[in-house]
């Protein structure tokens, strides 16, 4: 059974830094990327980043430059650095595994951005 477990949410002040992990466990076929996506009140869910085994990253615009997404294959983990956090980043962020033939979630971590 595939599990995505994130930590590292919490409350940042604008300007501040949080660091999102994703724990990975379970058989997991063949992975063809690993990503972030966040949902905020009475959106829908977007994607932040992703990054394929291969190692080539994708940001959607408003994060570029100030978070970065990264694999650790020694921990299994799939992490996101969030810089220069902004309260328009207030959201839930879930970790997404996607093995070419569908895609696994984990239960999120909530950001809060405030002063």
């Amino acid at each position: 059974q595939v599990q995505l477990v994130e930590s590292g949410g919490g409350l940042a002040q604008p300007g501040g830094s949080l660091r999102l992990s994703c724990a990975v466990s379970g058989s997991i076929f063949s992975i063809n990327s690993m990503g972030w996506y966040r949902q905020a009140p009475g959106k829908e869910r977007e994607l932040v980043a992703d990054i394929t085994i291969g190692g080539s990253t994708n940001y959607v615009d408003s994060v570029k430059g100030r978070f970065t997404i990264s694999i650790d294959n020694a921990k299994n983990t799939v992490d996101l650095q969030m810089n220069n956090l902004k309260p328009e980043d207030t959201a839930v962020y879930y970790c997404n595994v996607y093995d070419f033939s569908r895609n696994y979630w984990g239960k999120g971590t909530r950001v809060i951005v405030s002063s």
